[in-house]
């Protein structure tokens, strides 16, 4: 086999991730690996857990970036906080509840589904009759920015109506961090986990997490080991957070993709948190008039979009498909297919991190007027 050096092409990326990686970020990639026990690379980690806990605004010290995508993040607070026979309450409105429910179930929980319709945010009634008819529920589960449907729900009321009732919380904020107000403390969230291929503008294969202290004495209080060694957070701590300045080996971290995600929280800590919402929030508004223009709609209603990622419906009789092969090989643009429920339904459009900029958002209405 005679193979050549990889050469990937240029994209444009402006489905629902990965959002286009910052050339700062690329540029901190490249740096020299070092050993993950290295102790200036041990000074690096303890400023990335210092400016995750200011972009997830949390004084949370277990406060640190899973090595794995999203979904390493969600199994994470799931295997650590459920012990068999644990009553869970799943809040399910898309495609990343229904993974919730049944990563909960595999790990022996007795789960409580609430069903809201794709494209609709969670219904905090019905989440406060069901922790009423189970007072009991250790765990209530739900998706901020519900990544197959472009929906936000109200996290701040889901986490309240939870722990007014005992229950602790876990919290996906994937696709919302950086680019809506995620606020950890404020909402009394318990175990939140995030991606970095969204709205910090980094490659996919970290996911930060954050557990309060109500989840960490959770974990120390459990009656069953942890069944999953590599995200056993009392394991994984031990490297992050060391005794006496020592950090344990757990397992080789990935390097390099931390100096990119150091890089990145730089960067948005630069701009401002705030700063940073708000330029989602303009660039939709500017995506949306264009849209409009075109004839298109949305899938959500417009008090529960999110910003950073659009779910716009198909017209009938288009070929939806077409239309993205359209975009990708004609402008080197890459949009968002439905899933599950809405698959040829709607396209899903990313403005996130990187990708939300008024040239990228040219760009797009000039595709899909073509290719429509």
């Amino acid at each position: 086999m005679n193979s050549q050096t990889f050469n990937p092409p240029q994209r444009v990326l402006m489905g629902p991730g990965p959002s286009d990686v910052h050339p700062r970020v690329l540029a901190a990639l490249s740096r020299p690996t070092v050993g993950h026990l290295d102790p200036a690379f041990s000074g690096m980690m303890d400023e990335v857990k210092g400016m995750l806990r200011q972009v997830f605004r949390t004084s949370n010290p277990l406060t640190f970036p899973i090595s794995g995508p999203g979904m390493t993040g969600m199994e994470s607070c799931f295997v650590n906080l459920v012990e068999p026979g644990d009553k869970v309450i799943v809040c399910r409105n898309g495609v990343f509840g229904d993974r919730m429910q049944d990563i909960a179930r595999r790990y022996g929980g007795e789960v409580t589904v609430i069903d809201d319709a794709w494209g609709r945010p969670v219904d905090a009634q019905k989440l406060e009759d069901a922790l009423k008819a189970q007072p009991d529920t250790k765990v209530v589960a739900f998706v901020q920015a519900e990544t197959s449907t472009g929906v936000q729900s109200d996290a701040a009321t889901l986490c309240r109506l939870a722990r007014d009732q005992g229950a602790l919380t876990i919290v996906d904020t994937v696709t919302s961090l950086g680019g809506i107000p995620v606020e950890v403390d404020a909402w009394g969230a318990d175990a939140v986990y995030s991606g970095t291929q969204k709205c910090l503008s980094c490659p996919p294969g970290l996911s930060p997490v954050t557990f309060s202290p109500r989840a960490a004495e959770a974990v120390k209080a459990r009656k069953t080991p942890v069944l999953s060694w590599f995200l056993d957070l009392g394991l994984v701590m031990g490297y992050w957070e060391g005794s006496g300045g020592k950090r344990a080996y757990h397992h080789t971290a990935p390097v390099n993709a931390l100096y990119g995600l150091h890089e990145g929280l730089r960067m948005i800590l630069e701009e401002g948190l705030e700063a940073s919402w708000a330029r989602h929030a303009t660039m939709h508004e500017s995506l949306k008039n264009g849209l409009e223009g075109l004839g298109l709609s949305f899938l959500v209603e417009e008090p529960y979009r999110l910003p950073q990622l659009n779910a716009v419906n198909v017209p009938e009789g288009v070929d939806e498909a077409a239309v993205r092969s359209h975009a990708l090989h004609t402008y080197g643009l890459e949009l968002g297919a439905g899933l599950g429920a809405l698959a040829g339904k709607v396209w899903r459009i990313g403005l996130m991190g990187q990708s939300a900029t008024p040239r990228n958002i040219a760009l797009c209405l000039a595709a899909l007027k073509q290719g429509l």
